[in-house]
């Protein structure tokens, strides 16, 4: 599931846009300021940034403007302001695309779900992902640690896809749960997340006591604790 970050001081706008998000399958992060929007962007894996550009802590060129520096994620900017040097302000601090108010939401979901094709035209190029003695070639749905292959459940295939893919940025229980439910579309009892994690690090950890790979994040989720490198 790929993460959209909103950020829209205008409540009504805010809940307008994450609400037709979510309808198209997205998980989104709905924050109001910069200050925000940080917290969100630096402690998950987003794909795709719409920022307003007034703010009450500030404006969303220079918000982006940073985000920019360390990060080539999608970034759509939503504003009032129309006039041509705006716009080119946007773009030359690395804006994607300039939506100016008042705008269709169908046609921002249209951007939305073009721009979501080519990451995942990008992501299709990779083969593999790995995490120090462990690989997952990602089109057989092998995974091989010092020259073992691990045998997984699809559960088990689901999360850690999920977590190497999200390395060392810390995951909810929540978001973990939702992955489980994408898997099976069953009935997820309340402690699936635990149960699942504990299997996999069965299989994946050399010492289960002290876990090099899955660390506990308490009171909030886990993490892949190593780096991840796609190939």
């Amino acid at each position: 599931m790929k993460n959209i970050l909103v950020l829209e001081d205008d409540e009504s706008l805010n809940n307008g846009i994450s609400f037709m998000l979510k309808r198209e399958g997205y998980n989104v992060f709905s924050t109001f300021n910069i200050q925000q929007a940080k917290e969100f962007f630096y402690n998950n894996n987003i794909n795709l940034i719409i920022s307003d550009i007034n703010l009450p802590d500030g404006d969303g060129l220079s918000f982006c403007e940073e985000i920019r520096k360390i990060s080539d994620v999608f970034i759509i900017f939503l504003t009032a302001l129309d006039e041509e040097v705006n716009i080119v302000n946007g773009y030359n601090i690395g804006g994607d695309d300039y939506i100016t108010k008042p705008f269709s939401l169908i046609v921002l979901i249209s951007k939305v779900n073009a721009f979501m094709k080519r990451i995942n035209k990008e992501e299709s190029k990779f083969k593999y992902i790995v995490s120090d003695e462990i690989t997952f070639y990602l089109e057989e749905l092998k995974i091989i640690k010092n020259n073992e292959e691990l045998i997984l459940t699809k559960n088990e295939y689901k999360l850690l896809k999920y977590m190497m893919e999200n390395s060392q940025q810390i995951l909810t229980k929540d978001q973990l749960l939702e992955c489980i439910w994408e898997c099976d579309g069953q009935f997820v009892y309340d402690n699936a997340v635990a149960v699942n994690i504990k299997r996999l690090r069965d299989k994946v950890e050399d010492d289960i006591k002290s876990p090099t790979y899955i660390k506990n994040v308490r009171g909030i989720g886990y993490t892949w604790a190593k780096g991840c490198v796609r190939k």
